[in-house]
């Protein structure tokens, strides 16, 4: 990994990384922080994981993340867990495990629901024996699809994380996200925490001594509106496209048209991103925080499986998907305003319509209770006497 792709990627002169060196197209892993947030401890590096133990520039919490790619053979992925379990074995810190396991964790994980595999049950027991639990995933359930014509889908990707690890953040939310390009999904785990802001502009006051200074930032002002406002509309709606395709393949195969049309919004996607990143090469910064309660983390645990149980990132009203919130407010009050009003047309109406009537002594005695001649008679009735 050169020193140059890995500084593309952000944070300037604060980006720190350790990297696995990918063997051909396949492997590699990558682990970048920035070093205002995350001081590194110390690292270890196996033949299918990548391990740093960092601390926590703001409270000081030390913390472990192994980034995996996990192999074909059977052979090979017993070498991915003895090295897993010996990280466990070296450090004792909340721990989280991330990356592409290539290998499903549950049987519900593929389209083609087959049996489960001693592979499978081998992943189950590795997790257990080293206490790593799976977090629900929102946005989707898989995060690779491959074979002729994308017809085979799977999640190979995930995090794991154990339970102290949990205990030091909330909100634990683990998510798919969209995949312009490759035929793995991103997946996010985010934990709670603050946005900084990029860094401010300053204005140099000589700038207004030089001729024409003004004119020149009217003109690049409007080349910038021009640009740049019609920018982030034309990615969204390209990003827009490859998620409708992506969803489409989810249900059914694609035509040969179809498979055309995605690649070309993937293409289309790119162009834009591209264009993004070398105008703007601005950065988002994410700073974990742990929540300051004095809660016990059994509780504190609770709280956070309500939370990704609560979570809905959209729902589906009269087969129509809504994502944004306030779509759906409006269709969730639409449907049950729908539901419980009273539908306008025509109604029975019995009022004028003059219907035999008993006597009031005859309504009277149904309600009464049996006598016990009358139990007595039904009963000789019942045997013909």
């Amino acid at each position: 990994m050169s020193e140059g792709v890995a500084r593309s990627l952000g944070s300037g002169r604060f980006l720190d990384w350790r990297a696995l060196d990918a063997s051909g197209t396949a492997g590699g892993i990558l682990i970048c922080w920035d070093k205002r947030t995350l001081e590194i401890m110390d690292w270890e590096e196996g033949q299918f994981s990548l391990s740093c133990r960092f601390k926590n520039v703001d409270n000081g919490m030390v913390w472990v993340f192994t980034g995996v790619y996990g192999p074909f053979t059977k052979e090979e992925r017993e070498w991915l867990w003895e090295e897993i379990g010996a990280i466990r074995g070296l450090w004792e810190d909340p721990w989280c495990v991330g990356g592409d396991f290539n290998i499903t964790l549950f049987q519900r994980e593929r389209n083609r629901q087959g049996r489960i595999s001693s592979a499978m049950r081998r992943f189950a027991q590795v997790a257990d024996e080293l206490g790593l639990r799976d977090i629900p995933m929102q946005g989707g359930v898989f995060t690779w699809s491959g074979g002729p014509n994308n017809q085979s889908w799977a999640r190979l990707d995930r995090f794991l994380v154990n339970t102290s690890w949990l205990d030091q953040f909330s909100s634990v939310l683990q998510s798919r996200l969209p995949r312009p390009l490759s035929d793995h999904f991103p997946v996010s785990l985010e934990g709670g925490g603050l946005r900084r802001g990029p860094s401010p502009f300053r204005f140099e006051n000589m700038w207004l001594k030089v001729e024409g200074f003004q004119d020149m930032i009217r003109r690049w002002w409007w080349e910038i509106e021009e640009v740049f406002g019609n920018l982030g509309c034309n990615k969204a709606a390209a990003l827009q496209q490859v998620e409708f395709w992506d969803c489409v393949e989810s249900e059914r195969i694609l035509s040969m048209e179809e498979t055309e049309l995605k690649n070309e919004a993937k293409v289309n996607y790119q162009k834009w991103v591209l264009l993004e990143e070398t105008h703007w090469r601005q950065l988002s910064r994410e700073i974990w925080l742990r929540e300051g309660d004095r809660n016990t983390g059994y509780f504190h645990r609770i709280a956070n499986a309500n939370r990704r149980n609560n979570y809905l990132d959209r729902i589906k009203i009269d087969g129509v998907s809504l994502t944004e919130e306030q779509e759906v407010r409006d269709g969730v009050a639409n449907a049950y305003q729908k539901l419980l009003s009273k539908e306008a047309g025509w109604q029975a109406d019995i009022g004028r319509l003059c219907l035999d009537q008993i006597s009031q002594q005859d309504a009277e005695n149904l309600e009464s209770p049996f006598s016990e001649e009358e139990v007595h008679s039904a009963l000789l009735e019942m045997n013909g006497g």
